[in-house]
Parts: C-alpha cells; structure tokens; sequence
C-alpha cells in the first residue's frame, strides 16, 4: 500500500463525513432555489415563452459540463486539488445574492431587464459549478476508494435530498404567504445561507498531497490525447453515445412545473409537495442504487433510471387530474439519480489517476451540445404542438436509450477486473 493509499484510508471516515455535510447543507440551498421549480417559477413572473423557462436546467447543464475538458490538462497536474476546489466553487454560490437583489428590486427593474439580469446571473453561477465539476470530482475520486464512490455519491446526494426536500416545502409557503418582492428574496438569501455551511464543511476535507503521482507533460495540443481516448476505449465511447442522446430522454422534465400551473391550475404549495415528491425519491434512490451498483454494476443501474425517465414522461402525457405528477415527479427522480449520481460514479471507473480527469472532461464537455439544445427543443415543441407531445417524445427517448445501454454499453470496472 503506498503513502497516498495510507493517508487516504487513515482519514477516510472523517472525509466521509466532512463531505456528507458539505452535500446536505449544499442541497438545503439548492431547495430554495432549485433550478427545476423555484428559478422556473420565478422567470415565469417575467415571460409566458416555454423557450425561455426550457433554457433554464439547460444554461445550468451546459455551463456545469463545457468548461471540464478544457480544465482536464490543469486538473490532472495537480497533486492536490482542494484550493482549486475551494476558490472556483464561489463563483457558484456567490450568484444568488444577486437573483435576491433582482427579485427585490423586481418592480423598479422591470421584467426586461430583470430577465436579462436573471440570465446573467444564472450563467455566473453554472460557470462556476462548471469550473468547480472536474477538480471536485477528481478530489472525490482520490479521497474515496472505488468499492465505496457508488454508496459515497449516493449517501451524499440522499443527505442533500433529505434537506432538499424540506427546504422546497417551506419555499412553497414562503411564496404563498409572502407577499413580493420579499418571496423569492428570501428564498434566494436562504440558499446563500445554506451554501455557506456547505462550502465551509467541503473546507474542512483533508486531501494528502500525491508526491509520487507522475505529472503529465504539457501538451500543445490536447485534443489529441481527447481523440487518442476515443478512439482507443471503445466502450466509453459508447457510454458518451449514450449520455449524450439521454438528454433527449429527459428534456420533458424541465416543463413539468409549468404545465401543471397551466393545465390544473396548480397553486405554489402543491408545487412545493410536489418538488419534495422528487426531492424525498432521490432521499431513498441514491444511496439503494449506488449501493447496489457498487455490487451489480453502475450500467445495470443507468437501464432502471432510463425505463423509469420513460415512464415518467409517459404518464405526464396522459394525466388526466393533478395526483398523476406525483409518480412522475417520483419517476423523474429515479431518472435524475441515474443520470446524475450513478452517471458520476461509473465515470470515475475510467482511465488511471493521472488519466480521470480527461475521462471526467470528455464525458461532460462533449454531452453539453445535446444539455443545451434537449430543453430548448423540448419548449420548441411545447410551443408549437404542446406540452403533451414533447412528454410523448422524451418517453421514446429514454426507452431507446434502454435498449442502447444492454447493446453497445459494458461496466468499465467488470471490464478492469
């Protein structure tokens, strides 16, 4: 066992709680301002269009994963990653003092360019997750042994939905009950305040200094290591293939808040249940299917999460009251673990230590196209033919990508061993 091995085993337990708590105050913020409901029905108080409410999860998605192949090189220097960590996670926290000053000062903006602001900010803010995604992945991937990174992502992501979910039913009542500007201004200085716990938590990870890590030499040009990859491990190819087309798959979820405010007349404390509905699935769904993919494999996982994003959207285009979105709030939130914690986890399983942050780039930044223009085509449709066909079409979009993942997609860790 080397130094490194040594000191990452000696302060394992205490990293894994460190980094518990940075995940769940991280989602306490995240609840009142979540990007899938509260932001949603904030930019609704500025514009009707369902092509802007659609850009939201997708200027969030594509600024989270673009920078990350162009960081790999800096990233994959490093013999420690935590300051790199620390400095650019601010950069996504710091953004919502100003959608507090923006919600607060609404009125006196005007829609416009409070829209502008809103967007401005948002771009901000998933620059900055983006800027933080490589190195804070590639710190996980070095602190937490690969038997356990499943059940770690998972057990964190179920910690944050725990808070999650009851930070979005008070952000229902406080958008009920307060009266504007101060809603959506409290909510907004509310996730500041949750995110300042976190990032003094993730502060607190003891990461040793790789001393016997061999430093790759600068390249001139990357993109060709980038093509070398590619070319050489076929099965992360198709796992891209994959991840890139199952955005299509979910690019119904983004609208589901929207269209139960415009088809039953929902009120914002459903929407809040509602968003605790999904919230409270990924509580249970993160750490079940981590664990179980650290012992029948991640891929098997990303199969149940594509049959239930199907089925998911399937029942969004036949519900006929209010109560069917609560299963397809649920359903989503299998999805969502799949795609998100599970996608994390079996990522990590490729390359070396000096190669994963290539792997973790490649595997984000070459998706971003597709997280831009999935939620951007979905509200293309949604205002051309309905919300209902663009739920039918995501529906045959994650059973295709079902049938790709048993085809094409082998476990990277079975394939190691």
């Amino acid at each position: 066992m080397t130094k490194l091995e040594q000191a990452v085993r000696k302060n394992l337990r205490y990293n894994i709680t460190v980094n518990l708590l940075d995940g769940a105050f991280f989602g306490l913020g995240w609840g009142f301002g979540s990007i899938g409901t509260i932001i949603p029905l904030f930019v609704s108080k500025m514009t009707t269009s369902a092509v802007l409410i659609g850009l939201i999860p997708a200027v969030h998605a594509v600024t989270w994963q673009l920078p990350q192949l162009f960081l790999a090189n800096s990233v994959a220097r490093l013999r420690q990653y935590k300051p790199m960590v620390l400095w650019m996670t601010l950069h996504e926290r710091l953004p919502y003092l100003g959608l507090a000053l923006v919600a607060l000062f609404l009125a006196a903006l005007g829609h416009r360019l409070a829209l502008v602001l809103t967007f401005l900010l948002l771009l901000w803010q998933g620059l900055g997750a983006g800027f933080t995604a490589n190195a804070w992945q590639s710190m996980i991937a070095k602190i937490i042994p690969s038997e356990a990174r499943g059940t770690f992502f998972g057990a964190q992501s179920a910690f944050a939905n725990i808070l999650m979910s009851g930070a979005a039913v008070a952000a229902g009542y406080i958008l009920e009950r307060l009266e504007e500007p101060y809603d959506f201004a409290l909510c907004f200085f509310l996730v500041l305040v949750g995110m300042g716990i976190s990032m003094a938590f993730l502060a607190l990870t003891r990461e040793p200094i790789d001393t016997e890590k061999s430093i790759p030499e600068r390249q001139p040009f990357p993109w060709r290591e980038w093509v070398a990859i590619l070319r050489s491990d076929r099965n992360f190819s198709a796992f891209l293939l994959v991840r890139f087309l199952s955005q299509f798959a979910t690019m119904g979820f983004a609208f589901y808040i929207v269209y139960g405010l415009r088809r039953f007349q929902m009120d914002e404390v459903t929407a809040g249940f509602l968003t605790a509905a999904l919230t409270i699935t990924s509580t249970l769904g993160n750490p079940l299917m981590g664990w179980l993919g650290d012992r029948l494999g991640h891929r098997a996982m990303l199969i149940v999460g594509s049959f239930a994003a199907a089925l998911s959207s399937l029942l969004a285009w036949l519900a006929p009251t209010i109560d069917w979105m609560y299963p397809v709030f649920i359903l989503a939130g299998l999805a969502n673990v799949a795609y998100w914690t599970i996608g994390m986890a079996i990522t990590a399983e490729f390359g070396t230590e000096e190669t994963r942050p290539v792997y973790i780039g490649l595997s984000n930044t070459l998706v971003a196209p597709a997280t831009f223009l999935a939620p951007l085509l979905g509200g293309w449709i949604a205002d051309a033919a309905g919300f209902q066909t663009t739920f039918l079409l995501s529906a045959l979009g994650g059973l295709m990508i079902a049938v790709l993942l048993v085809w094409l997609v082998r476990d990277p860790r079975a394939r190691t061993r």
